[in-house]
């Protein structure tokens, strides 16, 4: 700090805020600004903003701050109300020691001199990252709500009654910030005195040396360090609550860490040796509350997860021997899950259906609507438990929906792990959530159980067509989802704007119970807590609306035409196919070349008739967040142009951000990394915007429904160049206003009619011929291998003196194979990558010697405990 005194009027002091850790002696910090502010009342000098990089490479001053006031008293007041109001966060800095010299004896006395700091006594309040552990994140409950509707999951924890147990120990609020930490643990010193609470699966922990007792708040004080091990047993994931909550500022308010998405928690991402998480020192007198091990959860290996039935069931979507079949199969867990989704391995669906029609060859395939979280969701034939990370839309049938009392299970589950599916009703559900509210609250285990019910329709109330021809059905989405469907399955632009006209009705009367509103192709989710607005109430009040709207057919929208670069047949999405040929399904019909796969079964001439359709064509944008963060769901506006194509069966596990691709009818533009099915053409620029506000990002997504998309041709070095800048505003998009008249466009379908109806009939013929292709070549049946490897006899598993065996200690696929047999190796190199739960595990070699044999391959699917390669030590060994 220093003083700048004017011989004219007033005092002025200037405060240097720089990159650097004051509690590890002013240690030089790097990396992203998650949130940066500072007051508009002083001058500030900085070249910092939200979503900047500070690199290590240079002066680590990061702005000046200025203020004046009338005397040296009141400037001081001046320069510390403007410290504790400014926020620089994602890296440390010294913000939190200025404001501590600031108000310390000597520079308040004025008798500070350059020495004066060589003793200063800064307090430090945080928690100091030693070790990440295996997937540590931020997270708070209930995560991020209020955009679903732009595919935003509310993220937050995956056990969520283990992490409200944690804060209810502490006697801190229930939305404060916590550690989930999956599989494996941290290693954490403390900066200053809290309290803490360890809840979940029971894993090793330490506190100095000195076992930490779980279940229970906890002192921990300043310097100690507390080590969390590997989760011993059943279980995957364990809870940490600090008094207070960890301290963030909120990304669309709610500190929960999205990774797919990079933001929230800490730098949108799992926790890493060196960083530091924000805290508030306590010394409030420890609570005295715990949690016996009679009444904590029971972890396990067998689950049983009670579910809602619907919104798709007998006979529409499955026969009842599926659905037989799905309620009485054990399912096992498939190693590929996550935060995400779990999928599982079980029995596969006979279908009552043979295609999606115009949503997709598959007949899992369905226009596009949105998911409830603990939905059962059958990409193909693979059902997938989506989690608090999972999509907000798809085009894939759901036939039960995991109840909320139950969603916490989701979050223990493990490879290999098995579970039944348990039928259950509305009252039941209910019950349940009102109880484990009840248990929470007075610190027991949940203890009232229902019984199981029979299969009803899920379809729990219907409206018939009324003058606009157009019929309604309730669906039974969860027991906090109610989804609406109008008219037939079938594209038709007609249900879309219907589906806007009851969205903008009930935003406008703003019925309390309902949270959110979340758009599909012909469908409204409802999201709503029915203990707030009972289920039969939510539907009285869903028909009276419905026959308040009277015909929406002459509706007309303000809309824009926004130009899109896209870079055809993109390198990134050569190696998304490439990946998936090489890790999921080898031979896949529409592999090497998903466009010449939408060339086939289109029946068209040539791959540049697929590329000169996609240039041509106006994509009317109907549902945004398809594959997350804005990603549009648009369908052509002139029928000529619609590409129907099937989607990956089973899905791929890796897309790249902003890929382009084309399943059932519908376009998307992929948001963000992740999972995804459809078929690509090519990749353009970004669909979201994390940190920087621009003339076309008003919010953080770009397009809005009813915007329609016409795409450019641009070469994939172009691309680059525009995805470096377009963020930062140094690119700018051509968007044109207009509007959108419903009853226009009926008439242009009404006048192409004739032409209309040749390409669809030339396109059903191919579509047929490709799926009589399948049967034929046995693709129509496939069935993903349990597992893909090499044959290993007894003989070579069994070990000499002087070998040691590798092993797998998770399910898993081996991702990489560093080392060839033969080969010499020393102690700590790296042997193999696995893939588990979509993280990749090096595993290093404890020995050094040469590798005798190799018993896996890239690919081939792993159990612990399976013996991977092995090393001969040789003599010393």
């Amino acid at each position: 700090l220093e003083t700048l005194e004017s011989q004219c009027t007033g005092h002025a002091i200037q405060a240097r805020l720089y990159a650097e850790d004051p509690a590890r002696g002013f240690q030089p910090a790097s990396g992203l600004l998650t949130h940066v502010s500072f007051p508009k009342d002083i001058r500030c000098e900085t070249w910092i903003e939200t979503g900047a990089e500070v690199p290590p490479y240079y002066d680590p001053m990061l702005a000046k701050m200025i203020v004046h006031a009338a005397d040296r008293t009141a400037a001081i007041a001046a320069l510390d109300h403007a410290l504790e109001h400014t926020a620089v966060e994602g890296i440390e800095t010294n913000l939190a020691y200025l404001r501590q010299v600031l108000v310390s004896e000597p520079f308040q006395e004025g008798r500070h001199t350059t020495r004066t700091l060589d003793g200063f006594p800064y307090q430090a309040a945080g928690i100091e990252v030693l070790s990440g552990g295996t997937q540590t994140t931020v997270q708070d409950y209930p995560g991020r709500t209020g955009y679903w509707d732009v595919g935003v999951p509310p993220s937050g924890p995956m056990d969520d009654l283990a992490f409200r147990y944690a804060n209810r120990l502490l006697g801190t609020p229930p939305e404060a910030a916590g550690l989930e930490c999956t599989v494996t643990g941290p290693t954490l010193r403390f900066r200053c005195d809290t309290v803490i609470a360890l809840t979940g699966a029971p894993l090793p922990a330490d506190l100095d040396g000195e076992p930490l007792p779980a279940w229970q708040a906890m002192p921990v004080r300043a310097g100690s360090t507390l080590t969390l091990g590997a989760v011993a047993g059943a279980g995957t994931r364990a809870y940490l609550a600090v008094r207070h909550g960890i301290q963030l500022t909120p990304y669309l308010g709610s500190r929960a860490t999205f990774t797919l998405g990079q933001f929230g928690g800490h730098g949108g991402r799992h926790l890493r040796v060196g960083d530091v998480l924000s805290i508030r020192a306590t010394t409030e007198p420890v609570p005295a509350e715990q949690l016996p091990p009679t009444e904590r959860p029971a972890y396990q290996n067998r689950w049983a997860l009670q579910v809602i039935y619907g919104p798709h069931g007998a006979p529409d979507f499955f026969t009842k021997q599926d659905l037989e079949a799905f309620f009485t199969a054990e399912w096992e867990v498939h190693y590929n899950s996550s935060r995400t989704g779990i999928r599982l391995i079980g029995p596969k669906p006979q279908w009552a259906r043979p295609d999606g029609g115009e949503a997709g060859l598959h007949p899992s395939n369905i226009h596009d609507n949105a998911y409830a979280i603990g939905t059962v969701d059958f990409t193909g034939d693979m059902p997938v438990i989506l989690g608090p990370d999972g999509p907000s839309l798809g085009g894939f049938v759901c036939p039960v929906t995991v109840i909320r009392a139950d969603r916490w299970k989701l979050g223990q589950l493990r490879p290999g792990d098995k579970l039944r599916f348990v039928p259950v009703n509305q009252r039941g559900a209910d019950v349940l959530a009102r109880e484990q509210d009840a248990a929470i609250e007075a610190l027991r285990r949940p203890n009232i159980t229902i019984a199981p019910v029979s299969l009803r329709s899920p379809v729990l109330d219907h409206a018939e067509a009324g003058s606009d021809g157009i019929a309604v059905a309730y669906r039974a989405s969860g027991d906090c989802y109610l989804l609406i469907e109008y008219g037939p399955p079938v594209l038709d632009i007609r249900l879309r704007f219907r589906v806007h006209a009851l969205m903008l009705h009930l935003k406008a009367l703003a019925i309390p119970g309902i949270r959110e509103l979340t758009p599909g192709i012909r469908s409204l989710q409802v999201h709503y807590d029915p203990l707030q607005l009972p289920t039969v109430e939510l539907l009285a009040r869903l028909r009276e609306t419905e026959q308040a709207l009277g015909d929406s057919t002459n509706l007309e929208l303000p809309a824009r035409i926004v130009h899109l670069p896209l870079s055809w047949d993109d390198p990134a999405t050569r190696l998304a196919i490439d990946k998936y040929t090489r890790s999921v399904r080898p031979g896949a019909p529409w592999c090497p070349s998903n466009i010449e796969f939408i060339r086939r079964i289109n029946g068209l001439d040539s791959v540049e008739d697929v590329r000169d359709i996609v240039y041509g064509a106006s994509y009317l944008v109907m549902g945004l967040g398809d594959v997350y963060l804005g990603a549009p769901v648009a369908t052509p506006l002139d029928p000529r142009h619609r590409l129907v194509t099937t989607k990956y069966n089973p899905a791929r596990t890796w897309t790249p951000e902003n890929a382009v691709g084309i399943g059932g009818s519908y376009l998307c533009v992929y948001g963000m990394e992740g999972p995804g099915g459809y078929q690509f053409v090519g990749r353009t620029l970004q669909m979201w915007n994390r940190w920087r506000r621009t003339l076309e990002f008003e919010q953080p997504w770009l397009l809005r429904f009813f915007d329609q998309i016409r795409f450019f041709p641009v070469s994939e070095d172009e691309l680059l160049r525009i995805r470096e800048d377009f963020p930062r505003g140094a690119y700018r998009l051509r968007i044109e206003e207009t509007t959108f008249s419903l009853p226009f466009y009926e008439r242009f379908l009404e006048a192409n009619a004739a032409g209309i109806a040749v390409f669809k009939a030339r396109q059903q013929a191919a579509f047929e011929d490709e799926r009589r292709r399948w049967i034929e070549t046995g693709q129509a049946t496939y069935v993903a291998p349990d597992s893909a490897g090499i044959d290993v006899t007894a003989e070579e598993q069994i070990l000499s003196e002087h070998e040691v065996a590798v092993e797998a200690h998770v399910h898993g696929s081996v991702w990489q194979l560093e080392v060839e047999e033969g080969c010499t190796i020393a102690a700590g190199d790296t042997l193999l990558v696995l893939e588990s739960m979509k993280m990749e595990i090096t595993l290093r070699a404890e020995h050094a010697g040469e590798v005798s044999r190799i018993l896996c391959e890239p690919g081939m699917q792993v159990t612990p405990g399976q013996k991977l390669l092995v090393i001969d030590t040789g003599s010393d060994g």
